[in-house]
């Protein structure tokens, strides 16, 4: 008999009426398909939507949305050498070993994508440098798009997905990480605050592979990104790491889902944001399964949110799903809060004026995360962006070069 562990009522200015739910079925039940009918238009009062303004989604998720035609973006890259970008078919994303889509967003952005944009990096290949793709929206119309990721055999990179500018756009973002080899994906979400992004972030981790998927969200009217993560074969990990930041009016929600079914792996997963603002909303969901042939996992899931004004809500839901006792740990933790005043005080009695104080608050809560990515430019440009966050100053985008 599986375990479900909703989450447990917690102090400060979020919602948790999770606590008293019980998923109405297993993650393992969950649909998956490439077919658009096998999904039906969300309404909201469906578990995976429930949190989610679908009635300002129609474009994306709506009856006929896949059969939109034209786009309004533009893909750019900085590609090191070895590392390739090309144009393939769905088929082909299917036969690299891109999951299937898992939602009505998923399944919409694939069809409406037509294709897939493959990114290769070879077996055994090191590279210094990280590979960059930029996907700049033009305009509000809706557009779509679908990326898959293949990192080669003991191959080690870094792999930044940039998000900017005014869009409507749905993606996947498949990612097949190979034997042995060792990846960070970064996707940053700057979009200006009336776009809306969808997206299903899948990755596969190869035996004995070190994955780590860093999703920064700092823009956007509305954000909603499903990572989940699979393993291939035993002795692979995966760490799944966040930070975000909404202002006033922006919706932002990160949901998880991780997969052990293969045995004697590990999983981390550890997400922080900040709200500020009247109607600030952040959800995240943390869902994590240990099937029954899973032994010798090693699991933990952590959230927390710093909420800097009144009006904001942040709602967290951790859920542990175990088939089996033969593991060697799993658990998580969730907690919402203000701003500790002894901190502050700390501060300013040494001499810093309190802007400054929370400043600094805010930089070493957000530090742990940040410092993982691994690119110092990425990481200071990052920590500068959440400086004009909280300044109320727009958030310049990511722009730089290898």
């Amino acid at each position: 008999m599986s375990l479900l562990t909703p989450q447990r009522p917690s102090a400060g200015a979020h919602t948790d009426s999770a606590a008293a739910f019980v998923p109405d079925q297993s993650r393992a039940e969950r649909t998956t398909s490439y077919a658009v009918a096998d999904f039906p238009v969300p309404t909201g009062r469906e578990e995976e939507w429930r949190f989610t303004p679908v009635d300002r989604l129609h474009s994306l998720i709506g009856a006929g949305a896949e059969t939109i035609g034209g786009s309004e973006i533009a893909w750019e890259s900085e590609l090191p050498a070895g590392v390739t970008l090309t144009e393939i078919t769905t088929e082909r994303a299917r036969e690299l070993g891109a999951p299937a889509p898992a939602d009505r967003a998923a399944v919409v952005a694939v069809a409406g994508a037509g294709g897939a944009m493959h990114l290769d990096i070879p077996a055994e290949a090191e590279l210094s440098e990280p590979v960059r793709i930029t996907v700049r929206g033009g305009g509000a119309q809706p557009a779509f798009g679908h990326l898959v990721v293949t990192a080669g055999r003991f191959s080690k990179a870094t792999v930044v997905v940039q998000h900017t500018g005014t869009a409507q756009f749905s993606e996947v973002l498949s990612t097949i990480v190979g034997d042995g080899a060792n990846l960070t994906v970064v996707p940053v979400q700057e979009w200006t605050d009336d776009s809306l992004h969808l997206g299903q972030h899948d990755v596969v981790v190869g035996r004995d592979a070190t994955v780590r998927h860093i999703a920064v969200t700092l823009g956007g009217g509305i954000v909603r990104l499903n990572a989940n993560a699979t393993y291939a074969g035993p002795g692979g990990s995966f760490e799944g790491l966040g930070v975000y930041f909404a202002d006033a009016g922006q919706h932002q929600e990160h949901r998880l889902f991780v997969d052990h079914e293969a045995p004697h792996c590990r999983s981390n997963v550890e997400y922080k944001g900040a709200l500020q603002g009247e109607t600030a909303r952040t959800v995240w969901v943390g869902d994590v399964l240990i099937r029954a042939a899973a032994e010798g996992t090693d699991t933990y899931e952590l959230n927390r949110n710093l909420i800097l004004t009144d009006g904001a809500r942040a709602d967290s839901v951790p859920n542990l799903e175990i088939e089996t006792g033969e593991i060697e740990g799993a658990g998580h933790a969730s907690a919402t809060g203000r701003f500790d005043d002894q901190q502050l005080f700390y501060l300013q009695a040494r001499g810093i004026d309190e802007d400054t104080a929370r400043r600094l608050v805010v930089r070493g809560f957000f530090a742990s995360v940040v410092g993982r990515i691994g690119v110092p430019e990425i990481e200071e440009h990052l920590m500068a962006a959440i400086d004009r966050e909280l300044e109320g100053q727009p958030v310049e985008p990511l722009e730089v070069t290898a």
